[in-house]
């Protein structure tokens, strides 16, 4: 019995402390869709194409869940950029809450990653697949109306840090940009409008990014930085007309059709995970 503790406690430290191998043969064509669908979705949903990248490139790229977590947050920082810049075009962006929102989320996007790198690849798979249904319910249960925003007082800037550290750790940790927390949370919690909950909630995902992306370059996990830097600029360029769309979508329709997105997502994943488990 000694024994076999012994050795599936060596079996569960190799699989957190193996390095994910980078694939540099996933063909340019298969990148460009995947970011482009990425694209299209970040400029509606305002979610940088991440909770739909990183299982594409699971599925379509043949990468692990934590390769392609990694990668992902590399593809978000141009998407967010462009993204966010087209937002404040319109002036559908809160600079103020954006500037204390990323604050906690840089130092979440640090423990997020370091958690990337430790936790078995099971578990975040499951883990991802709880959290997408965790956000299409509350898509669905708490549909965001527009709103006038709090008034900034000491408890809200709290409440906007609090935001931030657990948008950064879930970025870190699943490789998106944290807008698809940030969103939902912006308008039922704090009564920001549903447009410009989207134009803040990627302005915060550039910084978010990049503290999950320097902080997985210098520890363990590995990145695709190649694959990254072609989904990023393809979903930047994608991304454009698709935010002209969601300024004039209504966050009824908005919120039904990204929850029914979610919960197919989820779905594919569930049956991928338990196949993947029969496998082992």
């Amino acid at each position: 019995m000694i024994t076999a503790s012994m050795t599936t406690h060596t079996a569960f430290s190799s699989e957190v402390s193996r390095p994910s191998k980078v694939n540099a043969h996933i063909p340019w064509a298969a990148l460009i869709l995947i970011g482009a669908i990425g694209g299209i979705l970040s400029g509606l949903f305002a979610i940088g194409g991440a909770i739909v990248m990183v299982p594409l490139l699971v599925w379509r790229a043949g990468m692990d869940q934590r390769l392609a977590a990694a990668t992902s947050l590399v593809a978000i920082i141009p998407t967010a950029i462009v993204s966010s810049a087209t937002y404040l075009v319109h002036a559908d962006v809160d600079i103020m809450a954006a500037a204390l929102i990323s604050v906690g989320a840089i130092g979440g996007a640090i423990i997020g990653s370091r958690l990337l790198r430790r936790l078995p690849l099971e578990w975040l798979r499951w883990f991802f697949i709880a959290f997408i249904l965790l956000i299409a319910a509350h898509m669905l249960i708490a549909v965001p109306e527009p709103g006038h925003a709090l008034a900034l007082s000491p408890l809200v800037v709290i409440g906007y840090l609090i935001l931030g550290v657990f948008t950064g750790v879930a970025s870190g940790l699943f490789g998106i940009g944290g807008a698809i927390i940030t969103v939902p949370l912006l308008g039922s919690v704090f009564a920001v409008s549903a447009v410009i909950a989207k134009g803040t909630a990627l302005l915060v995902s550039i910084p978010t990014s990049l503290a999950g992306t320097i902080s997985n370059r210098h520890g363990s996990s590995s990145v695709d930085v190649r694959a990254g830097l072609i989904l990023g600029v393809t979903a930047a360029v994608t991304s454009v007309p698709a935010v002209n769309l969601a300024v004039a979508l209504p966050p009824s329709v908005s919120a039904m059709t990204f929850a029914a997105l979610l919960i197919a997502i989820a779905l594919q994943l569930t049956i991928k995970a338990v196949r993947a488990r029969h496998t082992d």
